[in-house]
């Protein structure tokens, strides 16, 4: 069963470089035009990757003194941080979602992405090159630019009030995964091939 309203966001760590930034910065519009809306958060406090902030404070904490003076105290509420969690547990978030967001840099694709996908989720990407090899922007997902805030609102709104069209992003993201990153069926043997040509090389 779905959340109403419900948007879950992954990075390993609550960082700028998978858009954490311009995901909190989305929300406090999002909760004026759907103040019953929940978000689901995951992600750790440390940097794995990009840079550290300057001030002794996390990423997280920046961003959320950033924008918790423009959200009410009753919206916040249903703000979840849920740090890191179990693999079976984001699949069950994922399940959830009504509508996953994943940003990121020019970067190395997540694994968490193609998850969403496989889960059939309705996602809105940021519309840069490591998401151009999955998301198709209107087929299995929307695009936004990566620093646009607004129109990240904008498309999470239209997307909870269109049931029908989440419900085509999402099966046409699920088969898209299946068809292309299976992981048997896919992507395995061609591992395999890999490995033993380097073995064959090395010989």
């Amino acid at each position: 069963m779905l959340l109403h309203n419900g948007v879950s966001y992954e990075a390993i760590h609550l960082k700028p470089y998978r858009g954490y930034h311009i995901f909190m910065r989305a929300l406090p519009e999002m909760f004026r035009r759907r103040p019953k809306a929940r978000v689901l958060i995951v992600g750790g406090d440390k940097v794995s990757y990009g840079a550290k902030p300057q001030e002794e404070r996390t990423w997280k904490e920046i961003f959320i003194d950033e924008v918790r003076p423009q959200i009410s105290d009753a919206d916040w509420e249903r703000v979840h941080f849920l740090g890191t969690i179990p693999y079976s547990q984001f699949i069950q978030l994922l399940q959830l979602s009504t509508v996953h967001v994943y940003l990121t840099y020019p970067f190395v694709l997540s694994w968490s992405l193609l998850e969403a996908m496989s889960a059939g989720c309705a996602i809105v990407a940021s519309d840069t090159g490591p998401l151009h090899e999955a998301i198709l922007h209107d087929e299995t997902g929307r695009l936004v630019n990566f620093f646009d805030a607004a129109t990240l609102t904008d498309e999470l709104c239209t997307l909870f009030d269109d049931p029908a069209g989440r419900a085509r992003l999402g099966a046409n993201a699920r088969a898209f995964a299946q068809t292309h990153y299976d992981l048997k069926t896919v992507c395995l043997r061609p591992q395999l091939e890999w490995v033993k040509s380097l073995a064959v090389t090395h010989s």
